[in-house]
């Protein structure tokens, strides 16, 4: 039988805005201590202090990780040891989203997309199996898109990290699956955040909300450990016409 939430740890990486931070509040209110990283130290300071005001103390900590290098990531993996002494659930949530078409797109906007949004996930799934086999097991989480599996004119970059990021999912579930180790992959549409693209533009009543990304989360983190839902697409309800 797993353990309860209450005696599990969660990291969610890009952790300090947007979706992220609502899945790291949403699991702190499910009752799970929670890490978070952002690339920088000030934005992840203040994003902790904001959630341990309304959690309370150590319940949540963070550091500056760049999820695009191998070093930071361990370094994070050590921080997360050391605070709450192993992990359960990893949120493979940082991204960045360049658009270009792709012949304007430049090798270095090229590795920093596919290196953040794909490598960094892959970094932080290697270091986090270990810990979860530690305690009997976990699950892995991925944000990913629905432009990992639509095409759009100027995503090659975006389109090609979320397309990979379905196939690392699905390897990792097939990996992992007889160690206690679920992995998900979650693929909303658009969502009501800062982050662009092409057609983000206009109202966001209609797109769906942070939040909603994270009760689906919390949501399948609750399900039997018999059950897997290996990958959730996530549609606004009424989309603009």
């Amino acid at each position: 039988m797993s353990k309860p939430l209450a005696e599990q740890v969660g990291l969610v990486t890009g952790g300090t805005r947007g979706i992220g931070r609502r899945i790291a509040e949403a699991l702190l209110e499910a009752g799970l201590r929670v890490a978070v990283c952002g690339r920088s130290a000030e934005v992840v300071g203040a994003a902790v202090s904001e959630m341990a005001a309304r959690a309370g103390g150590g319940r949540v900590a963070g550091q500056a990780c760049d999820v695009a290098l191998y070093e930071d990531v361990a370094a994070l993996f050590r921080f997360i040891s050391g605070e709450f002494g192993g992990l359960d659930v990893l949120v493979n949530n940082a991204g960045i989203g360049l658009f270009e078409p792709v012949d304007q797109i430049s090798p270095a906007q090229w590795r920093q997309v596919i290196e953040t949004n794909l490598t960094g996930a892959f970094y932080c799934t290697r270091e986090a199996v270990p810990l979860m086999r530690q305690r009997g097991g976990g699950y892995i989480f991925n944000i990913g898109s629905l432009a990992g599996k639509n095409a759009m004119a100027g995503g090659a970059a975006y389109n090609a990290s979320k397309f990979a990021m379905v196939g690392l999912s699905e390897a990792s579930m097939l990996d992992l699956r007889y160690d206690n180790i679920r992995v998900s992959c979650l693929m909303p549409g658009s969502v009501a955040t800062g982050f662009g693209g092409p057609g983000s533009g206009g109202g966001q009543d209609w797109k769906i909300q942070p939040q909603d990304i994270a009760q689906t989360l919390v949501h399948l983190l609750r399900l039997p450990e018999h059950t897997l839902a290996s990958r959730v697409e996530i549609r606004p309800t009424r989309p603009a016409r």
